[in-house]
């Protein structure tokens, strides 16, 4: 693989690293800008006022670069935006953020918004985000990737909204356009009833699609991706030395876009997803990418760690590269500040007066039979919190397989949940998914264990596997948690019930639409 090094003084291009060199690069040559000035308003009638703003990229504040020559101009009527992908502020009631891409630079991009799909009133000006990847390889050529968002603040809760994207020549108020215009709706002022999916390991996949077409059918409220997202880095060391190739994620977010355009499509951070050609920490295409709430420890270093919450639910997502003993590439990149962070947030969560369930979710496994193993980072550092705090469901992605455990407490079982059983985590411990069946190629169980799933149940007293170590060795281990287990595409859909007797009704569904598992999660009051 050549190291590009065009427009590095050698003597300095001897002493940077692959990934160095790039951010150098990246520094010098993009074109990104913020766009500012005013925009059009209709007033603020009927509930609809906005404050446009700055989505907070890791960009944001740093001096202008200098500019390498303009490429060909492309008349905006010839662009089409694509791509959009929505996600929530750190406030889901009154914050949204829009996003989409464009294949080459445009002018003045915004979005409209408004109550009707026919009166898109307020006109927003859009961030730029521009990235650039040199070429990597002889195979592969430079590519440019215009990345566009825009900060919705000010929404009213529980609302539905229309927005429509847009850039000079392309006005999605037009007749012509009128097909692009998408809708979105905030988070309710108070808990009510509501379903969200998740899952991990997608990829660009005909499985990836159809689970999305499935989990659209699901009404969900929002979608959490355990990371793994797109698989444009295919080796997933985290290293300079893996085969990459930024325009995945143009294939991914088309594929993508008629879920996420509609639904909040929230994101964190895999081992497929350290881009090391993009500083810091190899996640500064992340944050070109999405716009994600912006309360965790470092937005900028680590935009996919978070918080939010939705309803009766805090949600709560982490960056488990930073602990895997796995694949150590950004082990304890954050000095243990992720950790210090878990553990405030979980706090404030527990004791929020509206909260009855805290859901966390990162990448890799705490607990799975399958080709991964389970991470002892993972449990060394964030278990005795989970305990600690009494979280009521994790999810993680990682192993292509879906895998759940029984009620873990201590690291044994607390409680055996078979398929169709009630848990109370207070009681019993914690619930443990893998649903990394998303769309990237499957997995499987060690060696004679059989598939275990709903109208399908093979119970086994043990399984052997295996966790990773502190000296990055597996260590075996014969376990008796393993449940369900299933060697097929799927996802997660949770159904949340507020009121007086809240709970989570969890199901696996598969992609030909078929329950492989439920369970329900019941706190006692």
């Amino acid at each position: 693989m050549d190291t590009p090094n065009v427009g590095i003084p050698e003597p300095l291009a001897r002493r940077l690293s692959m990934a160095e060199q790039h951010a150098y690069l990246r520094a010098k040559l993009s074109r990104r800008k913020v766009l500012a000035g005013s925009f059009a308003t209709a007033g603020t009638a009927g509930g609809l006022g906005l404050l446009a703003g700055s989505s907070g990229s890791a960009y944001a504040g740093r001096p202008a670069p200098a500019r390498p020559p303009a490429p060909a101009k492309v008349d905006g009527r010839h662009v089409a935006p694509f791509g959009r992908h929505l996600a929530f502020g750190a406030e889901p009631r009154t914050q949204m953020r829009i996003s989409w891409q464009v294949p080459f630079a445009v002018d003045n991009p915004y979005v409209r918004v408004g109550l009707r799909p026919w009166e898109l009133s307020q006109k927003i000006p859009a961030e730029v985000r521009d990235l650039r990847t040199p070429s990597l390889s002889r195979k592969l050529p430079e590519v440019e990737q215009y990345y566009l968002h825009a900060a919705l603040d000010r929404l009213e809760p529980g609302t539905t909204y229309y927005y429509g994207v847009g850039h000079d020549g392309f006005d999605p108020a037009s007749p012509g356009h009128a097909g692009t215009v998408g809708t979105f709706r905030t988070a309710p002022a108070r808990p009510e009833g509501f379903v969200f999916t998740a899952f991990g390991d997608q990829g660009v996949s005909y499985h990836a699609l159809a689970n999305d077409q499935l989990i659209l059918g699901q009404n969900p409220s929002f979608h959490l991706h355990a990371g793994d997202i797109c698989y444009a880095d295919t080796t997933g060391h985290g290293k300079d030395t893996d085969t990459y190739d930024a325009r995945v994620w143009d294939t991914f977010l088309a594929q993508t876009e008629s879920v996420a355009k509609s639904v909040p499509w929230m994101v964190t951070t895999g081992n497929h997803d350290m881009e090391a050609w993009y500083s810091p920490n190899g996640y500064g295409g992340q944050s070109a990418r999405w716009s994600l709430p912006e309360n965790g420890f470092d937005p900028q270093g680590a935009p996919g760690v978070y918080s939010f919450r939705y309803g009766n639910v805090g949600v709560v997502a982490l960056d488990a590269n930073d602990v895997s003993y796995e694949i150590p590439a950004n082990k304890g990149y954050s000095d243990g500040k992720q950790t210090a962070w878990l553990d405030r947030r979980l706090g404030e969560l527990r004791a929020h007066a509206d909260v009855d369930f805290v859901v966390v979710f990162f990448h890799h496994c705490a607990y799975s039979t399958a080709t991964h193993g389970s991470d002892g980072g993972v449990r060394d550092a964030w278990l005795p919190l989970f305990a600690k705090h009494q979280v009521d469901l994790v999810v993680n992605g990682h192993n292509h397989v879906y895998e759940r455990t029984d009620a873990i407490k201590g690291g044994e079982v607390g409680r055996p949940v078979p398929v169709g059983a009630s848990t109370d985590p207070t009681r019993d411990g914690i619930v443990y998914v893998t649903a990394g069946g998303a769309g990237k190629d499957l997995y499987s169980f060690p060696a004679g264990v059989k598939d275990s799933y709903e109208g399908h149940v093979q119970d086994r007293d043990a399984v052997h596997t295996f966790h990773w170590t502190k000296s990055r060795l597996p260590d075996p281990d014969t376990v008796a948690w393993s449940r369900v287990r299933y060697t097929g595409f799927s996802f997660l859909a949770v159904e949340v019930t507020a009121g007086a007797r809240p709970r989570l009704t969890v199901s696996a569904l598969a992609e030909s639409g078929e329950r492989v598992d439920h369970f329900e999660i019941e706190r006692a009051r």
